[in-house]
């Protein structure tokens, strides 16, 4: 029997309420609701009364929340015992040098530590010239982190996707735009990154053409790239641009994904779980 399916019956069960315990899970109601269905169709009972007021256990559900919380806490213990065996497990996340997951972080953190108590987390700050952060090398475990680059070889679940702008010293004739084109910044020098840099990420990052500029490797550089020497770049549109520069929106380049991304071969139970859970917290509605 599916422990996943047992978790999300438990937590219905003991909030007597779909909204309350998708809030308590850290996932959206549909797919708890689903997930319940598919739990009672397998079954071949019935575990809950549904009415506007909430859901009442039925006989077999009061029947199922015993041994799922016997079953569930058997697993626990298992878990732990296996954990004492092989030694303190550790992940080591690699994330990208651009900010955050929109402040929802701590809801992942909170809920992968409560899940994983003894797992050590130890997180790798990468800079803009390796978008896997470290995972395409095996540095790190997974990777929170924005495309696109190269995923040979690599797991990669979309969390949501940001509008990319130009990046402009804020007295630059093109800053009073309300709306740019690749096109506009074409005679212009780019801050750019180092030769060997993932190709699909520097070709993104250069709007798809060969430029000349500065060499950057992390957010600040580009930044004073441009504010000392007038030079241009593609940047989020939702980050907040140092004094003196501005975002202007670009109309015709792709949003930038973010990801949370994992080797495709991982069988370690705790990183298949944080990726599961940063696909359940970060993903976007």
């Amino acid at each position: 029997m599916d422990l996943r399916l047992l978790r999300y019956f438990v937590a219905v069960a003991e909030e007597l309420h779909f909204g309350r315990a998708a809030t308590r899970l850290h996932i959206r109601q549909p797919p708890l609701s689903r997930a319940i269905r598919n739990l009672e169709t397998d079954l071949g009972v019935t575990l809950f009364d549904r009415t506007p007021a909430g859901v009442a256990l039925t006989p077999a559900g009061a029947v199922l929340l015993d041994e799922a919380r016997a079953l569930l806490e058997h697993a626990a213990r298992t878990r732990t015992r296996l954990t004492a065996l092989s030694g303190p497990a550790v992940l080591t996340l690699g994330v990208l040098g651009d900010g955050d997951s929109g402040g929802r972080t701590p809801h992942l953190v909170d809920a992968f530590r409560r899940r994983h108590p003894r797992v050590e987390v130890r997180v790798r700050e990468a800079d803009l010239t390796d978008p896997t952060c470290g995972l395409a090398a095996g540095r790190v475990d997974v990777a929170l982190t924005r495309g696109p680059f190269d995923e040979t070889g690599l797991r990669v679940a979309t969390l949501g996707t940001d509008p990319v702008a130009a990046l402009l010293r804020a007295d630059d004739p093109l800053a009073v735009r309300s709306r740019l084109a690749l096109a506009d910044l074409s005679a212009r020098r780019w801050f750019r990154f180092p030769d060997g840099t993932d190709a699909r990420w520097q070709s993104y990052w250069n709007g798809g053409e060969p430029r000349t500029g500065p060499l950057v490797r992390a957010v600040t550089e580009c930044r004073q790239a441009v504010l000392w020497n007038g030079t241009v770049g593609l940047a989020p549109l939702d980050h907040v641009p140092a004094e003196g520069l501005v975002l202007v929106p670009l109309t015709d380049l792709p949003p930038s994904p973010r990801v949370v991304a994992c080797a495709k071969g991982e069988q370690r139970a705790y990183v298949r779980s944080f990726v599961a859970l940063t696909e359940a917290t970060l993903r976007e509605p």
